[in-house]
């Protein structure tokens, strides 16, 4: 019943459509979400993954899970990161990927909704220690359309994937063209 709602609201009445397949054998992955230009990233990344009817989830400071947001960002995937501590935020994010049995991880390589001239490496170091693929996805505000592109498992030389990154998601505008990354 949910995922008729999301397919409704995505579909119909904002008119959007998913291009390309994601493999749901794959249970454990990092999803680089390009470009986040706006908040509205955010429910449209909560409506695609309704409509594909998978578990997708994200970390955020743990001040977010507080009263009386906490449970609802649980609900739609969210798992708390602790920013304060001395842990490496690459090694414990990697470390989620051990303790749970989905973990399919959305994150924005900008690490902001402003412009921005080169990508952040977390998301390529969490998916390498974590040894888990990285499926990169497109929200092509411009033509209203989710892209999921092909897997890439890295390989350690993060200027060669980089590049195979970039070719994927050169083109695509984001909600606020301006802030677009390429």
């Amino acid at each position: 019943m949910k995922k008729k709602l999301y397919e409704y609201i995505f579909f119909k009445l904002m008119g959007w459509k998913i291009v390309g397949e994601f493999d749901t054998s794959i249970k454990k992955c990092v999803l680089p979400v390009v470009p986040h230009t706006s908040w509205h990233d955010f429910y449209l990344g909560l409506l695609t993954r309704g409509c594909m009817n998978m578990e997708i989830n994200f970390v955020a400071k743990k001040e977010l899970f507080a009263f009386p947001f906490g449970y609802y960002f649980r609900w739609v995937g969210g798992t708390p990161l602790n920013r304060f501590t001395n842990e490496n935020k690459v090694d414990a994010i990697a470390k989620i990927f051990q303790e749970k049995e989905v973990f399919r991880l959305a994150i924005s390589p900008e690490g902001t909704r402003k412009k921005v001239t080169e990508w952040r490496t977390g998301f390529y170091y969490i998916a390498l220690k974590g040894g888990v693929p990285i499926v990169p996805i497109g929200f092509d505000w411009k033509n209203k359309q989710v892209i999921v592109f092909p897997t890439i498992h890295p390989t350690g030389d993060k200027e060669v994937d980089f590049k195979i990154l970039e070719g994927y998601l050169k083109g695509i505008e984001g909600k606020i063209p301006e802030n677009s990354y390429l």
